[in-house]
């Protein structure tokens, strides 16, 4: 017999279709809710796909009592953050106005479990160089990361009043692809660094690496690098998670370890056998020099810990998964790291 069903939003996409693999493997059905704008058919495989806006709570309402969920994973949303400064209209509504219709629609069905993708931009470019805690200062400094915590606190505020429970998941930089090569990134354009890098040892675009001067041990920025099965496995244990504080907690997701651009050019060379071809370039604005979680919170409270600890592994499954090249488009367009 099928498991539970857990309404996954956006679930096509990347990270969304790592944790449906991850709810069936721990005895869940995942109920895909995506328009496919930026998700793909080929990684729903665990269960059926609804095709639908995220900001149409009747239609979400409907999957929700049709499926009998018990709760809801939320990925849908937009998380390109230099379009976000070009195009904030469109975060503010897809992104809020997309958790205003989740919440709306687990009210008319029932569904009290939530668990929101957050993001670390919303601590915004920290002056401090230590791990971020979720104590510390929410001052993003980009229109993806206002709307992403602007969702938080609606959720917050939801709990509060409606008896609803949530944990909001804020993790850092999501990178590599299944160990078992049924999924991996597949954006187009793709802007994330070690796919980028990967692509530049192919014949791609050349990486452009922004900064050289920043008070990092080599100059380039530093990043906390999790491996998307270890994100996956966190959003199913954040669904089972009791006692939360007033119904809602936010927890960072990531490794506790920084890794510079610099760090991930190496580990791409090593991994492909050959080195990237890198332009040097400026530094862009708002980009902090180090942006590295502490994870303690989601370790202590989900009992949970990222399985893969090295870079190394990470790397070699995003090799692995662009060189089998399992579906999505060709990746190209603009280097950026």
């Amino acid at each position: 017999m099928p498991g539970p069903c857990i309404l996954v939003t956006g679930g096509a996409g990347f990270i969304g279709s790592h944790t449906s693999k991850a709810l069936s493997r721990a005895g869940y059905t995942p109920v895909v809710y995506d328009n496919l704008s930026n998700g793909h058919v080929e990684a729903v495989k665990w269960g059926p796909l609804i095709i639908g806006d995220v900001r149409d709570a009747n239609h979400l309402a409907e999957a929700m009592r049709e499926y009998s969920v018990a709760g809801v994973i939320h990925f849908a949303g937009l998380i390109e953050v230099g379009r976000s400064v070009s195009r904030p209209d469109l975060f503010w509504d897809h992104n809020l106005n997309g958790v205003a219709a989740v919440v709306s629609a687990m009210r008319r069905s029932g569904t009290a479990r939530l668990v929101f993708s957050s993001t670390a931009a919303v601590y915004g470019a920290p002056a401090e160089m230590s791990r971020l805690r979720e104590a510390d200062r929410l001052a993003p400094i980009n229109p993806y990361g206002d709307s992403k915590l602007a969702g938080e606190r609606l959720i917050a505020a939801s709990c509060a009043a409606f008896d609803l429970e949530a944990v909001a998941l804020r993790y850092f930089n999501a990178a590599g692809a299944d160990p078992e090569g049924d999924l991996g990134e597949a954006h187009y354009p793709e802007t994330h660094l070690i796919p980028l890098a990967i692509e530049a040892t192919m014949g791609g675009a050349p990486l452009t690496v922004f900064g050289s001067d920043y008070p990092t041990p080599d100059g380039s920025c530093v990043r906390d690098y999790i491996h998307v099965a270890d994100l996956a496995r966190a959003h199913v244990l954040a669904l089972q998670v009791g006692g939360l504080d007033a119904g809602f907690e936010a927890m960072n997701l990531g490794r506790g370890v920084g890794s510079s651009v610099r760090e991930i050019i190496a580990a791409v060379t090593a991994a492909c056998g050959r080195h990237p071809a890198v332009v040097e370039g400026g530094r862009r604005a708002g980009d902090p020099p180090m942006l590295v979680a502490d994870p303690a919170a989601a370790m202590e409270r989900l009992g949970w810990s990222p399985q893969v600890r090295d870079l190394a592994t990470i790397v070699d499954t995003a090799v692995a998964w662009r060189r089998g090249c399992g579906f999505g488009p060709a990746r190209q367009g603009p280097a950026a790291a």
